[in-house]
């Protein structure tokens, strides 16, 4: 290879008509002649992955602290990601809990999750609850990134209006919160977000960007070009990288067409479907998970917020051999055929965000991963889903090896810890600083095993 004492520019965008693709770190970004140790310092990624209406304890955490611990049957999908993976237990969200406003349990826990306030009870447009610690990170990383954050999900969300006991459904359906009185709306829609990826900020005619886009030509057409004038300055090692992150782009729109082919397909009469939403959730939530690793590996956002289902949700997943909904057999009332469905959908849940472990383990990032630069929070806001319970919350965190977070262990803190305290860690290790949020008490310890 040549050094010519110049380097690609971290930002260096690939385009086409209409089109905008952004692209991943390369060596080429380096400082060229700075030395073999002058490796670009990675961002800092976090993601946040919520799970709705608690899951079964006993199937989930496990009996022993430290390290060495056996992983119960619903946590046993992590076992290849067992040395990235930090098991939590013993904290609490107090944001969920009634406080005098009776039932609402669903729309409090999704709600106070990552604000760590207590919403207020409506069903009308004052609602209230606090500034998400996502949106606390897109308010710093934003400056460095296309887009402040992303927030995603896999089911579409509740009408406007109440869903819980009093509580607007604004508190279910999402996650992060803007502002107190903002929530973010969770895309659904793969295509959707695919087109906020990669789409051109700067065409005049969106209609008419995604009629050629959705023509039988790949996005990669239309920057073919520009990819034939790149590829002579890279090394090999760069051009293996730029080959399969391409290769990446276009297997996931495949699958969005094939989604959308089998959309067009079906003949449902009364009720409008949603394009590129495919059927099974596990196709979905791949398709998605893929999505969010290429918005990371891009940095076109270092921050995502990702619900596999909205909170309160009753939806079944047949595919594992569960008709019921999901929210009905979380009330288990100790009946062990709904504590074994309740199960069945945890374990999904679960193998869910392994996929997305694997594919960030899978990617390279600078000198390591996406994994390695990357904290992900997975949980719940419920712990005991027929209880309403919010201490003990049923949380991992993954990744963070860059921030020295040592995984394979275990760690149970003093009884009713504020979750809190968690959030402001995160935050912390990611170079945003955050005094406080809701009733965090400072930093939680032990993360780094120091």
């Amino acid at each position: 290879m040549i050094i010519t004492g110049k380097s690609l520019a971290r930002r260096t965008f690939l385009r086409g008509v209409g089109t905008t693709l952004a692209l991943p770190l390369l060596d080429a970004m380096m400082p060229a002649m700075a030395g073999t140790s002058a490796v670009a310092k990675p961002a800092i990624r976090l993601g946040f992955v919520y799970v709705p209406n608690g899951i079964i304890q006993k199937g989930w955490l496990p009996s022993k602290v430290g390290t060495g611990f056996e992983m119960a049957p619903i946590m046993k999908p992590l076992e290849a990601h067992r040395d990235r993976v930090l098991v939590l237990s013993n904290l609490m969200q107090n944001g969920g809990r009634a406080l005098g406003d009776g039932a609402g349990d669903h729309a409090r826990a999704g709600a106070s999750w990552l604000t760590g306030v207590h919403p207020k009870k409506t069903e009308g447009v004052d609602i209230r609850a606090g500034i998400s610690a996502d949106q606390i990170a897109a308010r710093v990383q934003g400056n460095k990134t296309q887009l402040a954050s992303l927030e995603i999900g896999l089911e579409e969300p509740s009408l406007a209006g109440g869903c819980d006991s009093g509580y607007s459904c604004a508190y279910t359906n999402t996650i992060s919160w803007r502002t107190p009185t903002t929530p973010n709306p969770m895309e659904v829609n793969p295509r959707a977000v695919f087109e906020r990826l990669f789409g051109d900020g700067e065409s005049t005619d969106p209609a008419d960007r995604l009629k050629r886009l959705r023509q039988d030509r790949s996005i990669l057409d239309f920057i073919r070009g520009d990819v034939a004038r790149l590829e002579p300055g890279l090394g090999s090692r760069d051009k293996s990288k730029l080959d399969e992150y391409l290769d990446s782009i276009r297997d996931i729109e495949r699958r969005i067409q094939k989604a959308e082919q089998q959309s067009a397909g079906l003949k449902l009469p009364v009720m409008e479907r949603p394009s590129a939403i495919p059927e099974e959730f596990a196709d979905h939530a791949k398709l998605m998970s893929d999505l969010m690793v290429i918005a990371f590996q891009t940095d076109m956002t270092r921050v995502v917020s990702f619900m596999l289902a909205r909170e309160g949700s009753n939806r079944s997943y047949r595919s594992i051999g569960v008709s019921d909904g999901h929210h009905s057999v979380t009330h288990h009332q100790n009946d062990p055929d709904k504590i074994a469905k309740t199960a069945k959908i945890n374990e999904l849940h679960v193998q869910t965000f392994s996929y997305l472990l694997d594919r960030l383990k899978a990617t390279p990032d600078g000198d390591g991963t996406l994994l390695d630069h990357s904290m992900i929070l997975y949980g719940s806001s419920i712990s005991d889903g027929n209880a309403h319970t919010h201490h003990d919350l049923p949380l991992v965190l993954a990744g963070g090896t860059a921030c020295n977070i040592k995984g394979g262990r275990h760690i149970r803190y003093n009884d009713q810890t504020p979750m809190n305290n968690l959030l402001v860690t995160m935050l912390d290790k990611a170079g945003v600083p955050a005094e406080t949020l809701g009733d965090a008490t400072g930093k939680l310890e032990q993360l780094s095993d120091v």
